[in-house]
């Protein structure tokens, strides 16, 4: 939406190639910055479809490990990002985003990268 794109014409996009998932640090963060509750609602009925990642125990250990290697390499990054690829990596997603960040976690790959 930053780009000016419409949010759900660039996920429509998507799905015609691709399987979408999303985790519950994905909604959370996208809807609180939704003004708009048309568009809320809008994106609230694409994730209810969308293939859901679970934030288990096992995923949690991956995301201090990594939180830890990260911090200690001098990167400290939001912990809502490190979650985020830490699901995405756990089925293997390509994560659909243009924040640098998710480029210093191991065994990311983003949108940009592929494009």
């Amino acid at each position: 939406m930053r780009l000016g794109r419409d949010p759900m014409q660039e996920l429509r996009r998507i799905e015609l190639v691709r399987d979408l998932a999303t985790c519950g640090v994905v909604r959370s963060e996208v809807a609180r910055g939704l003004r708009e509750p048309k568009l809320l609602k809008n994106f609230q009925a694409r994730w209810d479809v969308m293939l859901y990642v679970p934030t288990d125990n096992a995923l949690w250990s991956d995301v201090e490990a990594v939180a830890w290697r990260l911090d200690r390499a001098g990167h400290n990054l939001p912990l809502t990002d490190i979650v985020i690829a830490c699901c995405a990596r756990r089925i293997g997603a390509v994560v659909l985003t243009h924040d640098h960040h998710f480029s210093l976690i191991p065994g990311i790959q983003t949108a940009e990268q592929i494009v």
